[in-house]
């Protein structure tokens, strides 16, 4: 067993994990954070994005270790302490971008890091930026919407590709 320690939405969180326990089994089995998904364990899907050190990483392919001492961000700490949702999660909402609500957390969490890197994107760089993530659902219309509203871009004039 390996002690590993790390920031997780704000709060130090410490633990004792195997060396190939994954930072996604981590998050949902021993710290009890099951908003991260696990679709795929295979990379494909990226229900289980999460942020680390600022940089969006598919969890099921880290081990915990990597992310001793790091700075993690889970979808459990997107909205406020109230429950308000950020606008990342209000534009999801308000444009219907989310359907059974599995690969939400991880398309909210790719999203926030492609505004972080490119506030206002375009509608061809978000479908080429959401490639790492797939939904079942939704077929990615509402979802391009919602990011490009959270962007703070007018979505009416977007039409269905």
């Amino acid at each position: 067993m390996t002690k590993v320690t790390m920031t997780i939405n704000g709060k130090s969180v410490a633990g004792d994990v195997e060396g190939n326990t994954l930072l996604a089994s981590f998050l949902r089995d021993d710290l009890h954070l099951t908003g991260t998904h696990i679709g795929c364990d295979t990379s494909q899907c990226g229900a289980c994005v999460v942020h680390v050190d600022g940089r969006a990483v598919k969890s099921c392919t880290m081990f915990a270790t990597e992310a001793n001492g790091a700075e993690v961000a889970t979808i459990e700490g997107q909205a406020a302490a109230d429950g308000t949702l950020n606008v990342i999660q209000q534009a999801f909402q308000d444009h219907h971008g989310l359907q059974c609500g599995f690969c939400t957390p991880g398309m909210v969490m790719s999203t926030a890091a492609l505004l972080k890197d490119n506030p206002k994107p375009t509608v061809t760089e978000v479908r080429t930026y959401l490639e790492g993530n797939i939904c079942r659902c939704t077929g990615y219309h509402n979802i391009v919407k919602a990011i490009m509203a959270a962007s703070g871009q007018d979505v009416s004039a977007i039409a269905a590709e």
